[in-house]
């Protein structure tokens, strides 16, 4: 069964804590110096928040699997979706070891998608996800081998 991930920058963690665990009425199921996370089954998301990211706020979202067959399943869907997909593969994050591939939405929302194989006793060093975000950030638009529809271009609104 698939699970939404939800992962936002904060910049006081502990008090961030006592809120979201005040608004989720639980306390995290993981908690380190730089890093918290809830796995909640209602709603069923994988919720956490860090002080790495870039700046407050969402960092990114993601959908989580349980399964290898099920990590391929979304995989499909994100070649469906179009767009470039950053493959990362087998790599360290969040405390957990995890295979993983990346895509941005039409509005430039970074998306994981992961299958979470076991834990880690250190963060990761962020590599992984700076090098694939990066690499993405940096790939000029081309059109999907699967000639999947592109993005509209956006448009800028003429009022705030």
């Amino acid at each position: 069964m698939k699970r939404l991930h939800v992962h936002l920058s904060v910049e006081d963690l502990p008090r961030s804590i006592g809120f979201y665990s005040a608004l989720f009425a639980t306390q995290p199921s993981v908690v380190k110096s730089d890093y918290a996370k809830w796995m909640l089954e209602d709603p069923r998301v994988n919720f956490a928040i860090s002080t790495r990211g870039r700046e407050p706020g969402l960092d990114h979202l993601g959908i989580q699997v349980e399964t290898g067959d099920e990590l391929q399943e979304v995989y499909a869907r994100l070649r469906q979706a179009g767009g470039d997909i950053i493959e990362q593969g087998q790599t360290t994050c969040c405390y957990a070891r995890s295979e993983k591939s990346w895509i941005d939405d039409p509005a430039g929302i970074a998306w994981e998608t992961f299958h979470t194989t076991g834990e880690s006793t250190d963060y990761g060093d962020g590599t992984g996800e700076n090098g694939a975000r990066v690499a993405h950030e940096r790939q000029p638009e081309k059109q999907s081998a699967c000639c999947a529809p592109q993005a509209a271009p956006k448009q800028q609104s003429p009022c705030c």
